[in-house]
C-alpha cells in the first residue's frame, strides 16, 4: 500500500512539476533596478531563459548600461510547521515544509496560484522617434489596473494558496524618483486560511510553529562573465561562487543596532558583493586576488563590472498574529549555506518525504551562525571563496543566504505581516569607469594619475585604491536600506519628484535633431524644470556614456533642438523632470529616466537629396583597416553611409553576382542612410564588389516639388550605385 501511494504521488508531480506557470510573470522596468517576478512567489534559476538578459538572472542594476547588470541569480520561498494534519497521507506529521526555488521551478502540489496583476499610478509616457514608437519598457510595463492613489510607482500583487493551508499575498514595490530607485519592497500578508489545494478545498486547523523562510543566491559577474559567452570575468562568478555574505542587527541590543550614529542603527538583514576568485580559481585574465577587486577589465580601459553590494533589510515583522507591532529579534535564522545541495537544488522536492522534510526543516530554524561567511573565507587574500569547502556551506559553488522568521501559531483565520527590503548599490559605472582606468594606468606602467582614497587621502597602493572605492558599496547600500527604512515607516510619504512628460518626441533631421515633449509635470508641486541626456552610438550597453546636453528651470519651454550631433552616428536620448531642490535640503529630485529613454536611433542627415544622380555610397571603397575613422563610436559595426537620397525610396544591395542581399524602405526626412554591412539574415559581407539599387517610393512625387510645381521626381525613377568593401 506504501509503495502505490509513493507512485501515484511521484507520477502527480512528474505530470505537473513544469506547468508553464514560469511564464506568467511581471516586470518592474521603471527605475534603476530592474527584475521580473513569478506568480509562485519565488524566482528560479534559469527560469527566464532568453527573457532576462543573457545571464538569466534578476535585479538588473543600473541597467541603462546593460539589463545583464544582474545581482541575484534565484530566490526560494518555503513555509513550514509542526505536528501537521496532513490531508493527503492523513496522518499528523511531526514537520511540513512546502514552498518554491530557489533552484527549480514549482511543485503544483504544494503552489496553487491564483493571480498576478501589475499596478501603476499613471502610465508609461509615450515616446516616439522619427513617428516610431520608441520606449525602452513599453513592451514590460503593461498595467492591469491604473491607480492614482498608489503609495508607489508600480506595485504587482500576486496571491496564492499552498498545501500547508496558508495564503499569501505579496506585493512588490518600486519607487521611481532619485534616492529611492535601487530596491524593492515586498510586502507579505500570510493568513491561515486552510485553503490546501487547487480546487480550493478547505482544511481548518491551527498551525503549529510556523516558519517563512526565503533563500537568496546572489551573483555579480553580470556583463563580465556571461554564462554562455564570458568576457573579462570568470564564468564562475556568474553562478555566485565568489559572493560573499555578512548578516548583521541579529541582536537587537548590540549598541550597533542601538545607536543612532550607527550605519547598522535599527537595520537587522544581510548584504553581499564579489570576492575575487584567483588566477588558480579560474580569473581568465590572470588577475591575482588583489588584482580583481571589482572584477577590471584589462581588454577595454579597467572598467569595473562588480563594484555592487546587494542584499536584504527587514522593515517590519510581527510579533505573532495578535500583536502587530515589529518584533526587531526577527528574523530568526540568517544562515549561509551551499546553493548545490539536495534540500535546496532538487528538482523534485516531495514534501512527503520525511527525511527531506527534516533536512529543510533544519535550515529554516538554524538560527545565527557565530561567524559570517565573508570572515571565514576572509578579503585578504589569504583564503578564497572556491578553497573554503563545507558539505553544507560550500560544496563548490560558493554560499547562499537565509533568512527565516518565526516561530509563529496560527489558529484559521490568524495572519502575520512581514516587510523587507532588497537593494542593490555600489559606486556604478560611472565612477567605476574612473576608478578602473586610473588603476589600469597604475598596473601597466606603475605610474598615473594621482590616487585619491575615499577618505581624501592620495596613494601609490593602485590595489589599495581599487579594493577601498570598491568597499564604499557597502556603505551606499546601508545608506539605501537607511532610506527604504524611513520610507516604510512614514507610511510612503516620500517626498515626490514631478512626474515625466506624458510624450517624448524626437524627430531626425538635415541640420539637427529635434525633441519636444508634454508639460504636463508644471502642475505638480515644486516643479523645477528639465534635464536631457544623450548616448551616442549604444545604448543598453556597458559600454553606454550618458552625457547632459540640456536643462532649463523655464516651465514654458518644451522643446529643444540637438545641433550638436554628427552625421552617421546613432543618438538616444531621455528627459527627466526635477524639482526645485527645496524639498530635500541640498538635493535636486529627478524623475526616472527610464520612464522616458529612447531604443531607437535618431540620426543627424542633411536634407533630402534633389537629383538621384546626387547619390553616393560613403567611403567607397570601405576597407576594414579604417573603421576606426568611420562614424565615431560605431565604426565597429563597419557602416556605410548612402548620401543623398529621396525623401522616401527602397534601397537594395546586390552582389556583383546579381544576388539579393540586404533591402529597406528610406522613409527618414533626410538624404541618409546607413547600413551595418551585414546582409538581412545577419551575416557579415565579405569583401567583393556590391551594388547599391535605389527606387523612388510611389508616394513621394506627391509631396516633393520644386520651387515652380515641377516634380523632383518621378515615380519609379531609380538608379544604381557600384562600391568596393575591402576585409
Amino acid at each position: 500500500m506504501k509503495k502505490r501511494f509513493l507512485l501515484m504521488m511521484s507520477l502527480c508531480v512528474f505530470s505537473t512539476g513544469y506547468i508553464a506557470y514560469s511564464q506568467t510573470y511581471k516586470w518592474l522596468r521603471v527605475s534603476e533596478l530592474q527584475s521580473p517576478f513569478n506568480a509562485v512567489g519565488a524566482e528560479f534559476e534559469l527560469e527566464f531563459s532568453g527573457i532576462v538578459g543573457r545571464g538569466f538572472n534578476y535585479l538588473a542594476w543600473q541597467p541603462q548600461y546593460d539589463i545583464d547588470q544582474s545581482a541575484e541569480r534565484c530566490k526560494g520561498f518555503w513555509i513550514g510547521c509542526k505536528n501537521f494534519n496532513d490531508p493527503v497521507q492523513r496522518i499528523v506529521k511531526p514537520v511540513k515544509v512546502i514552498g518554491a526555488g530557489p533552484k527549480t521551478t514549482a511543485d503544483l502540489n504544494q503552489i496553487f496560484p491564483q493571480s498576478i496583476r501589475l499596478i501603476g499610478k499613471y502610465r508609461h509616457p509615450n515616446v516616439v522617434v522619427d513617428d516610431a514608437e520608441s520606449s525602452t519598457i513599453s513592451s514590460y510595463d503593461v498595467l492591469d489596473e491604473v491607480d492614482p492613489n498608489l503609495p508607489c510607482d508600480r506595485m504587482i500583487v500576486i496571491k496564492f494558496n499552498t498545501s500547508i493551508g496558508i495564503s499569501v499575498t505579496k506585493k512588490i514595490m518600486v519607487f521611481s524618483q532619485s534616492d529611492h530607485g535601487n530596491y524593492f519592497i515586498y510586502d507579505f500578508v500570510l493568513k491561515n486560511t486552510g485553503i490546501i489545494d487547487l480546487a480550493g478545498t478547505v482544511q481548518a486547523q491551527a498551525l503549529d510553529s510556523v516558519w517563512f523562510f526565503w533563500n537568496y543566491r546572489y551573483a555579480f559577474g553580470g556583463v563580465s562573465s556571461l554564462v554562455y559567452n564570458p568576457t573579462w570575468g570568470a564564468q564562475a562568478s556568474q553562478w555566485g561562487l565568489s559572493t560573499l555574505y555578512h548578516a548583521f542587527g541579529e541582536n537587537p541590543n548590540a549598541s550597533a543596532f542601538t545607536d543612532p550614529a550607527s550605519s547598522f542603527y535599527k537595520l537587522r538583514g544581510f548584504y553581499s558583493y564579489f570576492s575575487p576568485i584567483s588566477s588558480t580559481g579560474g580569473n581568465p585574465q590572470g588577475l591575482t586576488y588583489n588584482e580583481d577587486w571589482g572584477c577590471p577589465n584589462l581588454s577595454e580601459n579597467g572598467e569595473l563590472a562588480s563594484a555592487k553590494y546587494a542584499g536584504c533589510v527587514t522593515l517590519h515583522a510581527d510579533k505573532s498574529s495578535q500583536d502587530a507591532t515589529d518584533d526587531e529579534s526577527q528574523p530568526r535564522t540568517t544562515y549561509y549555506i551551499s546553493p548545490d545541495i539536495n534540500i535546496l537544488s532538487s528538482a523534485t522536492p516531495s514534501q512527503y518525504d520525511d527525511a527531506f522534510m527534516n533536512d529543510r526543516w533544519a535550515a529554516i530554524t538554524e538560527g545565527h551562525p557565530a561567524q559570517q561567511w565573508d570572515e571565514i573565507v576572509g578579503t585578504s587574500g589569504s583564503t578564497y571563496a572556491e578553497t573554503v569547502r563545507d558539505p553544507r556551506r560550500n560544496t563548490g559553488g560558493g554560499a547562499s543566504m537565509d533568512q527565516g522568521f518565526g516561530p509563529y501559531q496560527l489558529a484559521i483565520g490568524d495572519s502575520i505581516h512581514i516587510v523587507f527590503a532588497e537593494a542593490v548599490s555600489g559606486i556604478g559605472w560611472e565612477k567605476g569607469r574612473e576608478v578602473g582606468a586610473n588603476w589600469l594606468q597604475w598596473k601597466r606602467n606603475n605610474n598615473g594619475p594621482t590616487l585619491i582614497l575615499p577618505d581624501g587621502t592620495p596613494t601609490t597602493d593602485y590595489n589599495e585604491y581599487k579594493k577601498a572605492w570598491v568597499f564604499t558599496g557597502r556603505d551606499s547600500l546601508l545608506k539605501s536600506y537607511q532610506i527604504a527604512l524611513s520610507n516604510y515607516q512614514s507610511g510612503y510619504s516620500l517626498p515626490q519628484a514631478p512626474p515625466p512628460p506624458n510624450t517624448f518626441t524626437i524627430t531626425s533631421g538635415g541640420d539637427r535633431i529635434q525633441l519636444s515633449w508634454a508639460n504636463n509635470a508644471i502642475s505638480a508641486p515644486h516643479f523645477g524644470g528639465y534635464v536631457i541626456y544623450r548616448a551616442e552610438g549604444l545604448i543598453l550597453n556597458w559600454r553606454s556614456v550618458y552625457t547632459k546636453i540640456y536643462e532649463t528651470s523655464d516651465p514654458n519651454v518644451v522643446s529643444y533642438d540637438d545641433t550638436t550631433a554628427h552625421r552617421g552616428n546613432d543618438y538616444f536620448y531621455y528627459i527627466q523632470s526635477k524639482d526645485d531642490g527645496t524639498q530635500v535640503s541640498g538635493k535636486t529630485l529627478y524623475s526616472s529616466l527610464f520612464w522616458t529613454l529612447t531604443n531607437t536611433a535618431a540620426l543627424l542627415g542633411r536634407p533630402a537629396g534633389n537629383a538621384l544622380e546626387k547619390v553616393r555610397v560613403v567611403p567607397n571603397p570601405y576597407d576594414i583597416r579604417s573603421r576606426v575613422y568611420q562614424f565615431g563610436v560605431n565604426s565597429q559595426y563597419d557602416r556605410i553611409a548612402f548620401y543623398g537620397l529621396p525623401p522616401k525610396c527602397k534601397l537594395k544591395i546586390f552582389t556583383e553576382n546579381g544576388e539579393l542581399i540586404w533591402q529597406k524602405d528610406h522613409v527618414t526626412p533626410t538624404g541618409d542612410e546607413v547600413w551595418d554591412s551585414k546582409t538581412s539574415s545577419g551575416q557579415i559581407i565579405v569583401s567583393g564588389i556590391y551594388i547599391l539599387y535605389v527606387e523612388v517610393a510611389q508616394d513621394t512625387y506627391d509631396t516633393w516639388m520644386n520651387k515652380d510645381n515641377s516634380l523632383l521626381y518621378k515615380k519609379g525613377d531609380s538608379v544604381f550605385r557600384k562600391f568596393v568593401v575591402i576585409r
